[in-house]
């Protein structure tokens, strides 16, 4: 019985240079620490949307809902200023802003969800 040798096509080495940017809609909430004035709330909200469009991300929006009470204590607080943002990122874009607000410390809390 003979055998059929398969063999696979290289890809095309112009293919694998394009870089494939998948941008996708997100929406974010964001707590940022309540013995943080008011005052000083304009440059944390401005060093968040950096590190979005520091990763080629655009804003399409950013509300402020003032200082709300907390459903549970988080971090021994009973408050915080909750703001709500809206922008464009790629995936792995995301991933490197989930990890840089992670070790932000005004920030006690986020939750970045993919719009349909």
């Amino acid at each position: 019985m003979a055998t059929k040798r398969v063999t696979k096509k290289a890809a095309p080495k112009a293919a694998a240079k394009v870089e494939v940017t998948n941008f996708r809609d997100y929406e974010m909430v964001y707590v940022v620490r309540p013995d943080i004035s008011d005052d000083n709330l304009d440059p944390i909200v401005e060093k968040t949307s950096q590190l979005i469009t520091s990763r080629g991300g655009t804003i399409s929006g950013i509300e402020r809902w003032g200082k709300r009470k907390l459903a549970y204590p988080i971090k021994h607080f009973t408050e915080g200023h909750y703001v709500l943002a809206r922008f464009k990122l790629s995936p792995a874009g995301n991933k490197e802003l989930e990890a840089n607000l992670q070790i932000t410390e005004e920030i006690i809390r986020f939750l970045i969800v993919v719009k349909d």
